[in-house]
């Protein structure tokens, strides 16, 4: 089967933004993505099959784009803690320019059905966070007594919290622009205790 063309994916893509950022995941549909792309229902059934199909095709490319962005930036910084400082105000920053990925990531979609589909485990940009964890705890940095994957959920349930009370509170302030206090507090938690 050909690709989709360009310009059909970016109406897609605006549709799927829209419709599930703004709506409950269980009311909306794929004739409402197909009425808002210009796209017909059976070609939107034909490449994705169902409506969760077609939203984890896009926020794998979304995640995918934040990936990109996350290898992009860390080029050349050496220095663990700024590594990882980088990598949290870097989240921050995406989810604060994209703030509809992050109501569909974080508020509407149903965490257990994306996590029985395979584009919840983003393994590229997992391994990324792991790697520099577990340097981290092997330079004797990081807590040695947790598992890296631990100390990379602690991290990522900030993200995650720090955006939806920025939404619910009607984004009074930057989300990035609280990186540095709140990457402060995640430092001191991540941190060996005898450090």
């Amino acid at each position: 089967m050909p690709p989709l063309r360009p310009e059909v994916q970016a109406r897609l893509e605006k549709a799927v933004l829209d419709i599930f950022s703004n709506s409950d995941f269980h009311k909306a549909n794929i004739r409402d993505v197909a009425k808002r792309a210009g796209v017909s229902f059976s070609t939107i059934y034909k490449y994705y099959g169902s409506k969760e199909r077609l939203v984890f095709a896009f926020v794998d490319v979304w995640l995918g784009k934040l990936t990109e962005r996350i290898v992009d930036h860390l080029q050349g910084i050496e220095d663990m803690k700024e590594k990882l400082r980088k990598v949290l105000w870097l989240q921050l920053d995406y989810y604060e320019r994209n703030p509809h990925l992050g109501r569909i990531l974080f508020m509407t979609l149903p965490m257990a059905t994306w996590m029985a589909d395979e584009t919840f485990q983003q393994k590229r940009m997992i391994h990324l966070y792991l790697d520099v964890l577990k340097k981290g705890q092997a330079q004797r940095m990081l807590n040695p007594h947790v598992r890296a994957g631990v100390l990379l959920d602690f991290m990522l349930g900030l993200v995650q919290r720090s955006f939806v009370m920025w939404e619910q509170r009607g984004r009074q302030e930057s989300l990035a622009g609280q990186a540095n206090n709140l990457f402060d507090m995640v430092w001191r938690g991540m941190t060996r205790p005898d450090a």
